[in-house]
């Protein structure tokens, strides 16, 4: 099914554990254990990840819109400092551009700690179940208008996961004006297993369209409230899957609203006649894409490993037609990285929420 990929010396996972203005980060295990998936019937799209010693494991085929890219040759986990050895060494040649590069890469996304009552889905561990979907945390969201799914990018383990959904809430209380965070729009995250090496995470984040989809469609029956998604970075690609899914079963109404921030899916995928264009267009509601020139790891890494550029650094291909719904947001002035883009400090929530109606 897969065919071999072209090696490149740059492979994306960043782990960050930096933690400013004095919030304490959580000691976690730097290579966390890999999941193995089987096959399922129910998603066909899964594929197995592979082994740290299985050199021989499945890698998916190269394109502009579908490219698996490249994972790490030694099979482990790429490490932000590995990462940023194997990217001075890819730009060795431009002499002092590769220092530049390499302290453009620094940033973090706050250090914030979830509580454990923050609401969770999570499929790790469950892609191969008759459910495959598995709720944690508290979810009393009283008498909320509307939920906020946060679907999380690349290199996220289950706490890391919690804490990014976490660091999402706090951000969207700061930028709705609520005075607690409990006074904002609920936050649910969205945790699907993408702490393994570039390939196999976008081939899970493709997995993930139908459990997602079917969880939105559930909670649409069962509760009613409108969701508005958030993805960051490669959680845009599990997002843009998930479009595709809706719209093949004719459910256009599934959300409130869409928005990427920082997405890591190449910028003419969201073209009208791009991968995921046709579904834009097919959903009931408006898609927002926020991005920022700032954001180097997918201005320089992303770019290099993928060979193509992010929707998330400088929007749309200029040469493409958007769909209908479709509309980029530069938000260059307020992101200074790839990870703050939700931060309640330094983030674009004010700008997102105000562009699409939360309050």
């Amino acid at each position: 099914m897969y065919s071999s990929v072209t090696e490149s010396p740059i492979a994306i996972v960043i782990r960050k554990r930096n933690a400013p203005h004095g919030k304490s980060v959580a000691s976690r295990d730097p290579s966390p254990p890999r999941q193995l998936f089987d096959r399922s019937d129910r998603y066909s799209d899964i594929a197995s990840n592979t082994a740290p010693d299985d050199p021989n494991g499945p890698t998916a085929s190269s394109g502009a819109d579908d490219s698996d890219g490249t994972a790490d040759a030694s099979g482990g986990v790429v490490t932000r400092r590995r990462l940023l050895l194997g990217l001075a060494g890819g730009v060795g040649l431009l002499g002092g551009g590769g220092l530049y590069v390499a302290r453009s890469l620094d940033g973090d996304s706050g250090g914030y700690d979830a509580p454990e009552t923050q609401p969770m889905v999570t499929t790790r561990g469950r892609l191969d179940a008759a459910d495959p979907t598995e709720r944690a945390g508290s979810w009393d969201f009283g008498g909320a208008d509307a939920v906020v799914l946060f679907v999380h990018g690349l290199g996220a383990d289950a706490e890391s996961a919690r804490d990014l959904a976490y660091t999402a809430r706090l951000g969207l209380a700061a930028a709705t004006g609520a005075a607690a965070a409990a006074d904002a729009p609920p936050v649910v995250g969205y945790s699907w297993a993408s702490n393994v090496d570039w390939g196999p995470a976008k081939r899970t984040a493709d997995a993930n369209a139908a459990p997602l989809a079917d969880w939105l469609t559930a909670w649409a029956a069962d509760d009613g409230r409108p969701v508005h998604l958030f993805a960051h970075s490669l959680g845009a690609r599990v997002t843009g899957a998930t479009l595709r899914e809706l719209a093949d079963r004719g459910r256009a109404d599934a959300l409130a609203s869409v928005s990427l921030f920082g997405g890591a899916i190449p910028s003419d995928g969201v073209a009208v006649d791009g991968r995921y264009g046709s579904a834009i267009a097919a959903v009931d509601a408006p898609v927002f894409n926020f991005h920022s020139r700032n954001d180097r790891v997918l201005g320089w890494v992303y770019r290099a490993s993928d060979r193509t550029r992010a929707v998330g650094h400088g929007g749309l291909a200029a040469s493409a037609s958007p769909p209908a719904g479709y509309a980029d947001v530069d938000v260059t002035d307020l992101v200074a990285d790839h990870y703050s883009y939700v931060e309640p400090e330094e983030g674009c929530l004010a700008r997102a929420v105000d562009r699409i109606g939360l309050e």
